[in-house]
Formats: C-alpha cells, structure tokens, sequence
C-alpha cells in the first residue's frame, strides 16, 4: 500500500515503529549483542537522576536498547488502553524513547503508570482517558530508581519502596495535572513537567526528612560516535520524506498554515492542518536542532539527542520553527550575557527544551519569546536541585513556572488598559 492512500493513524504507528526499530538494531549493529544486553542490564540498576547520560554510564548499544524497550512500553499501552495515534501519541513516544537515553527505564516507569491506571479506575475513568497523563507522567522514574538503588536500606526493601513510591506518585499525577494546566493556560507545553516538578518538592522533603541527602549526579558522554551523529539526521529526513509522500503538493499549503498557529495547548497538527504538515514540521525541527549542536560544538550524546526528539515529538503537538525561535533566541541571549558557554549541559538542553514555551510567542510575539527564553534560562539552571533531579522534565517545571509568571502579568496589562 503505497503511503499516501495510509491512514494517518498508521503512517503515525509506521513512522513510530521505524524509530523503534532503528533504536533496537543499532545496538546490535554497533556494540555487539554481549555488550548492549550488558550495559542494558547496568542501566537499570544505576540510579536516574539528573544529569546521567546513559550512553557515559553504559555505552551508545546500552543506551539505545534501553531507549527502544521504554518506547515499546509506551507503544504497547497505546495498543492496549485503544487509543488512536495522533499528535499526542506521537509526542509521547518520541519523548520516551529520548529520555530512554538519560533517566527512563522499563522498570521505573511502570510503577507510575500503574498508579495512574489506580487513579483511572478511582475516579471511574476508562486507563484510555488518562493515558497520556500516563505517559509523560513517567518523568518521575528516576524517583523509583532513587529509593530503589540510593536510599541505604535493605535491598529487597529498597525496591519495594521504590515500586510503592512510584504507583503513589502516579496515583496523584491526574489530579494535579489538571490543575497545573490552569495555571499556565496552556502556555506551557510540557505541563506534564510542571506537575512531576510539583509532585516531586513534595517527594525529594520527604526523602530528605528521613535523612537522605542527595548526591550530585553529572555523567555527561563528551565523545563522538558516528551512530548518535547521524541519528538524527536521518531520522528526520525520514520523516520529511514520509510527510511529502503522504501529502503530495498539498503539504507545503498546509505546512505554511502550520506556522501560522500558536501551538498553545491542545494543538494536535497532525489533525490541523495535516499529518504530512506535522511530519515535515517535525523532521525540519530535528535538521535544525543537529544544525545548532554541530554549530556550538556540543556531543551528540543522550541527554542532547533526547532533547531534540522531544522537540521533535511536539513537532506534532505544538511547536513549530516561527513559534520556537524567539524562545531560543531568549536562551542563547541569556547564556552568553550570563557568561556561559552554549556548549555545556545546563544551557544546551534548556535550547531544546526552552521550546515548551513557543506557544506563548505563537500567541503573544516575538518580544515575549525572547523575554520567556531569557528567564527561562534563569529558572532552569536552579530548578534541578529544588526536587533532587528525580523530575526528568526540569524544563517543563521551569517553563510553567515562567509561563505562569509572564501570563499573570500579560493578563494584569490587558485588564487595565481596558479600564482605562
């Protein structure tokens, strides 16, 4: 069946299955079947705080298989809760397959989807209803691996305190997702890092109240793999092809509309205007994001590589290259006012990942874009430490938090200036 008489469901499950399958040959291909299972093995065993790159700790063949097999977790309950691909599927698995690069893994993410799936069945929700609460909610893995491998205890009690932590952390995401939104107004795409950020102050007091204190976790991959180099690339002029194939001469009309929107939350661009659109959008973002690590001379290594397949993954849900450039531009202002350099960790993720905040210079324009960048950046750097790097989506927390900030104050302006 040729592509563009697919539906789009299926060419979304195609195109997700083919990152898949790219992210569980590779390691085979390129360590050795020893090699990838073992480094497999080590990384679910080693604590998932921010920052540990998965590819320092276990080797690119390590690291990637992780990476497929947190996908296929989240593939799998897409297939089972019924639910159809869309934009938000499509953003989801992209996100955790790159996380799977430095923080998830198939066994501290289950946990929390097992309390969201308690939650679901509590409220007298369907498990389809709260699915992609489930899936981006697994930001706090690193969560049970920290009570599960750091907290100097029995092992064996170690690690079912870990599971009980997750499936209670879980159990609570639903209900404070809901109310994190409104307090952003959609304005932050990665609502889903607010909530795990808030849920997580709570989680890192009372782990520190029973006296563990939390050591500084840096493992940052510095070297050059051909494989990690050219991921990206490829995979994104994958996806373009795919978007032309399907939509012929109509996905460039539909592609220019795309540019148009704001992104705000829910913005599903694979419905409006088009899935080729969004395909395009999403590979044109990843071309662009490998362009700026190539351009600064930072590595091609988990943490980085995650972020440009989440944003990559919203390409479909949110953000596009019109929205997103103010914001980043706001980030590469900051960092090199604030003296540091565009290269090192902290400010090269929150590059990509600033871009949970393009709905706001969607919405509001350029000024405001850079302005959330800049203070975004600001926000970023100190964030991590506040809930012990058990939030994967530091980002997402520090974008609510700057999103809230600068709506209150937008909202404040326009209500008196029309009094007046």
């Amino acid at each position: 069946m040729l592509l563009k008489d697919m539906k789009d469901k299926d060419i979304i499950l195609f195109a997700l299955t083919v990152l898949l399958t790219t992210f569980f040959i590779s390691p085979f291909l390129h360590s050795g079947l020893r090699t990838a299972l073992e480094g497999l093995w080590h990384i679910q065993t080693h604590p998932a705080r921010l920052i540990n790159d998965y590819v320092a700790i276990a080797g690119v063949g390590g690291a990637m298989l992780n990476a497929a097999l947190v996908g296929l977790v989240g593939l799998t309950l897409i297939k089972l809760a019924g639910i159809q691909h869309s934009g938000p599927t499509y953003a989801a698995i992209f996100t955790m397959v790159g996380f799977g690069l430095f923080g998830k893994t198939p066994l501290n993410i289950l946990p929390i989807v097992l309390g969201v799936f308690i939650a679901a069945k509590v409220a007298g929700k369907t498990f389809k209803d709260y699915l992609i609460i489930a899936l981006f909610g697994t930001a706090l893995g690193p969560l049970v691996s920290t009570i599960a491998w750091e907290v100097a205890i029995n092992p064996a009690a170690a690690i079912a305190l870990g599971i009980a932590g997750g499936v209670g952390i879980g159990f609570l995401l639903p209900s404070a997702a809901i109310s994190m939104l409104h307090l952003h107004q959609g304005y932050n795409l990665y609502n889903m890092g607010l909530t795990c950020g808030f849920l997580g102050l709570f989680a890192a007091a009372l782990i520190k109240g029973l006296g563990h204190e939390f050591a500084t976790a840096y493992e940052w991959y510095t070297g050059s793999s051909l494989l990690l180099t050219l991921l990206i690339p490829c995979l994104s002029l994958f996806l373009i092809v795919v978007g032309i194939a399907k939509g012929k001469k109509e996905c460039w009309p539909d592609f220019k509309e795309l540019l148009t929107l704001p992104g705000r939350l829910p913005s599903d661009f694979t419905d409006y205007p088009s899935l080729p659109a969004a395909l395009i959008n999403s590979g044109l973002l990843g071309l662009l994001g490998s362009a700026y690590v190539y351009f600064v001379g930072a590595p091609f290594n988990g943490p980085v590589i995650g972020g440009i397949m989440t944003v990559m993954g919203f390409g479909a849900f949110g953000t596009h290259i019109k929205n997103a450039w103010p914001i980043l531009a706001g980030v590469v202002a900051a960092t090199l006012l604030t003296g540091n350099s565009l290269s090192a960790a902290g400010p090269i993720l929150a590059f990509f990942f600033s871009t949970t905040l393009a709905p706001l210079a969607g919405e509001f324009g350029i000024p405001v874009g850079i302005t959330a960048g800049a203070v975004h950046l600001l926000m970023v750097m100190q964030t991590g430490a506040w809930f012990g790097g058990m939030n994967l989506y530091n980002n997402g927390f520090a974008g609510g938090l700057t999103a809230a900030l600068l709506i209150s104050v937008i909202q404040w302006h326009k209500t008196n200036k029309e009094e007046f």
